[in-house]
């Protein structure tokens, strides 16, 4: 009886360990789901961001910006005014 006894006590003491032992594994898994979630928010969100500007730049407005700003093109009624250094 004294045998079967200590046996199962040392079998508690052994579960008790593994179970803190995947406690702890559990908890480090927790922590990698919250920043891998974080994360992925910001990619959808950088993501976002690219598609509207994708978007901002298939209209009029955008090709007419660039041409002002890199071409140098004025509107047919525009006076354009140069700064003299």
């Amino acid at each position: 009886m004294l045998g079967i006894t200590f046996t199962v006590l040392v079998m508690l003491g052994i579960m008790m360990g593994k179970s803190r032992a995947l406690s702890e594994v559990l908890a480090s898994y927790d922590a990698r789901e919250e920043m891998l979630l974080e994360r992925l928010e910001q990619e959808q969100d950088r993501t976002e961001q690219i598609e509207q500007l994708r978007d901002y730049m298939q209209t009029d407005e955008y090709a007419e910006q660039v041409a002002r700003e890199r071409l140098g093109l004025v509107k047919d009624n525009e006076i354009v005014f140069e700064e003299i250094q």
